[in-house]
């Protein structure tokens, strides 16, 4: 097959690389063209310092979460495909989950730059689960982009290689003769065919794998990559059209709702009255399950109805004795010890407390199931489907292959969609009431038995003198991290190429794999312990970052002062990373570090790189009584945030407008964890029942000016995004209220210890009254 030309300029002298390589491409049996391939994981770039007392590389520069992510997935990066159709369009089902990061948005704009298609004839859907595809189905740790931007356009290029391939045998002429653009394939002005006519003839029979010169387009020939683009469903969001999991339709799935526990996994031990509130109307059926009581109804009002009725025993559940003062003695008692005798030189001890925090989305959990004698269907926004697919089949008593679960997107997830908890129970109640069922769980379910980010607490102690830092050591503690959603699994199939030592858990080791201090300090150590506590816990977004790398700012501004240093100097002066201090500088210079404000008024600055990308944050926060003490929704009060800037450098901006939505996604994040956000735990479940309680960012507290600026691409390749801005924007946040208040915060959010509301009722018997509070919680 002769080798076609993009058009007579392209580069045929480009080297072996990002932008030519030979990869192992497949032909997959199709109607229309079809094609797969295989690529490895890319080489990993070092970073290079030097300083008085130089600190050695951590295993996360070396190999970090998002490499474990790529590594585990290369085996079956062949069995992703980009397919054209007859009618001119190019499809991708990417097996990654939409829950609002505008991941499809940026895969499509790779397929539409390989392929030459305009924009708005990629269509990109969400792939079912398929086991086949091992651990190659997981959306987490800002990975998506990482691991799937070569994969992707290099199977657009083949596919586009294929088609000018298959319209020069038509017309008898050398590929190279061909020019593609638009869709559309001409040989000057004599030939011309579209994509669409040449699709079928370009399919291939049988899987076939060749080996094949994929030349992707250099950055100087990008016209869609790197230009900042709208979302592609923007238009159906803000009209309303966009469909979610809640907007999903199946036939008979009739809506249904769950009577839950008092406290954190509890069970039935017995219900009452089952028989009375099956004959409540629109009431179908009613069903003991693990963790209470479903009820399906004709409408969610009747289901409503029917739990307010339902007379319920508990049973225990795992964590009825834990508040957050007993949960806050067991962390400090399992604070692992420092090693670093400050021998001869000054030292900084300091602790800080970070609370139970919800990663409920906007969306309420929900999901539909079908489940039947000799096989189930599963609808969900689930960021892992393979692992949901498998558990739910064992749970069910069905084989595998009888059990399919399509992915849909999600209103949000900031990592609720990792586990499967509703999908799963949906599966659980369809089974037993042997009918369709749309299961909602209502915002109290959300908040009281859902997934929290758990409560944390870091000490760190960093010595110095002679104006150098001579160690740095963090011991961060936490209510036990569940990782029982794919990465476990990662991390046991590449254990052996780890650079980490010992026999860690997968908790420890997904934290070295993405904890790392950014500075000279010396002899260096961060570690981690969890405390074995059955809180329903999950990732958060950043998991480990935010509350690690407040704290280690916070050290960095009290180390600055003991040592007489500007903040922002101190840390140009230890930097070992360059990306970090060419942020640093950019955000110092936009930002007016040191500027006059008013007293009560200050700056704070923070740093983070992670995922292989790297941010500055600073921010400027109003502490004055006038704006601490002033009238918000339910009494909440605090300090405002006026202006925020993010300054990021995460490789190759794919869609710099999607990148800075991330980023002001983060800045809003910080500002809950940091300064209004949390869980109270008492007698073992949260006190947050609603969207009422729980204080996450509104439009009173965020910052009237807030910036993004996306740095000039670093390299060739995209690093992760989704997350990376939340740790310094938290950072930065702690470190403005510091210089504000002349006080370290040390525990968080700030607010934690004004309650601000009056708790909805835990378990009421049989409520009557609409003011008895329910009327919030469903």
């Amino acid at each position: 097959m002769a080798e076609p030309s993009r058009s007579p300029q392209h580069s045929q002298t480009a080297p072996e690389g990002p932008g030519r390589r030979r990869v192992l491409a497949y032909l997959l049996a199709a109607p229309t063209l079809a094609v797969g391939v295989r690529i490895g994981t890319d080489a990993l770039d070092g970073q290079e310092a030097a300083a008085a007392v130089p600190t050695l590389p951590q295993p996360e520069e070396l190999f970090d979460l998002g490499d474990l992510q790529n590594l585990a997935a290369a085996p079956t990066s062949g069995l992703i495909t980009v397919q054209v159709h007859k009618d001119g369009t190019a499809s991708f089902a990417v097996p990654r989950a939409e829950v609002g990061q505008g991941m499809t948005t940026a895969i499509a704009m790779m397929i539409a730059e390989e392929l030459d298609l305009p924009l708005d004839k990629v269509r990109v859907e969400l792939a079912d689960a398929r086991p086949e595809l091992l651990m190659n189905q997981m959306t987490g740790g800002s990975n998506s982009m990482r691991s799937m931007y070569l994969p992707v356009r290099t199977a657009a290029a083949v596919a586009r290689q294929r088609l000018i391939a298959t319209a020069a045998a038509q017309w008898g002429v050398e590929a190279s003769e061909l020019t593609a653009a638009d869709g559309v394939i001409r040989h000057g002005s004599t030939h011309r065919a579209t994509y669409g006519s040449l699709a079928g003839a370009a399919a291939s029979v049988a899987a076939t794998a060749v080996r094949a010169t994929a030349p992707l387009k250099s950055r100087d020939e990008f016209t869609v990559l790197g230009t900042p683009r709208n979302r592609i469903d923007a238009l159906e969001i803000v009209t309303g059209r966009k469909k979610f999991g809640m907007d999903r339709h199946v036939p008979d799935a009739k809506p249904t709702m769950v009577r839950r526990p008092p406290t954190v996994n509890g069970t039935v031990e017995s219900v009452h009255n089952a028989d009375a509130v099956r004959r409540m109307p629109g009431i179908t059926d009613v069903a003991t399950i693990k963790h209470g009581v479903a009820v399906r109804g004709a409408t969610f009002g009747q289901c409503i109805d029917a739990l307010r009725a339902l007379e319920v025993t508990w049973g225990p559940g795992t964590v009825d004795g834990e508040s957050d003062d007993t949960v806050l003695r067991k962390l400090k008692a399992a604070t692992l010890p420092m090693v670093v005798p400050p021998l001869l030189t000054k030292k900084i001890d300091a602790e800080f407390t970070f609370a139970f925090a919800s990663n409920s989305p906007l969306e309420p959990d929900n999901a539909i199931a079908d489940v039947r004698a000799d096989r189930a269907e599963i609808w969900a926004s689930l960021k892992v489907p393979i692992v949901a697919q498998s558990e739910i089949a064992a749970r069910l008593g069905l084989p595998l292959k009888a059990v399919t679960v399509h992915v849909v997107e999600g209103g949000g997830s900031f990592g609720r969609h990792l586990f499967h908890d509703v999908a799963a129970e949906a599966a659980e109640i369809s089974q037993k009431m042997g009918k369709p069922v749309k299961l909602s769980w209502s915002r109290t379910d959300n908040f009281r038995h859902g997934r929290t980010h758990p409560m944390s607490v870091s000490r760190v102690r960093a010595t110095y003198a002679r104006g150098n830092v001579l160690s740095y050591e963090q011991r961060h503690t936490s209510s036990q991290t569940d990782f029982g959603h794919g990465l476990g699994e990662m991390i046991t199939s590449t254990a052996a190429k780890l650079p980490v030592a010992g026999n860690l858990t997968f908790a420890e080791t997904i934290f070295q794999l993405s904890q790392y201090s950014p500075y000279h300090f010396g002899v260096t150590t961060q570690l981690l312990n969890e405390v074995p506590l059955k809180f329903n816990t999950g990732s958060m977004r950043n998991i480990y970052s935010p509350n690690v790398a407040c704290a280690r700012e916070l050290v960095v501004d009290q180390l600055a002062a003991k040592t007489g240093k500007d903040p922002v100097a101190f840390r140009r002066e230890f930097l070992r990373d360059k990306r970090l201090r060419a942020v640093l500088d950019k955000a110092a210079d936009e930002g007016e570090w040191g500027a006059s404000l008013p007293e009560g008024v200050a700056q704070g600055i923070a740093l983070h790189a992670e995922y292989r990308g790297a941010v500055a944050t600073l921010v400027e926060i109003d502490c004055r009584p006038e704006t601490v003490n002033r009238k918000v929704e339910h009494g909440v009060t605090g300090p405002r945030v006026t202006k925020a800037l993010m300054v990021v450098d995460a490789g190759f901006a794919i869609n710099p407008r999607g990148l800075e939505a991330q980023m002001m996604g983060c800045v809003n994040d910080a500002l809950a964890l940091a300064l209004t956000s949390s869980l109270h735990i008492k007698d073992g479940v949260p006190l947050e029942g609603s969207w009422d309680d729980y204080f996450y960012t509104r439009q009173w507290n965020t910052p009237p000016e807030l910036r993004v600026v996306v740095m000039p691409s670093t390299g060739d390749k995209p690093s992760g995004a989704g997350e990376l801005g939340v740790a310094p924007a938290f950072a930065a946040i702690a470190c403005a209220y510091a210089r504000a208040t002349g006080t370290m915060p040390t525990s968080f959010p700030v607010n934690h210890g004004k309650l601000g509301f009056e708790p909805l009722p835990i378990e009421p018997s049989t409520p009557q009254s609409p003011t008895d509070g329910l009327d919030r919680a469903y």
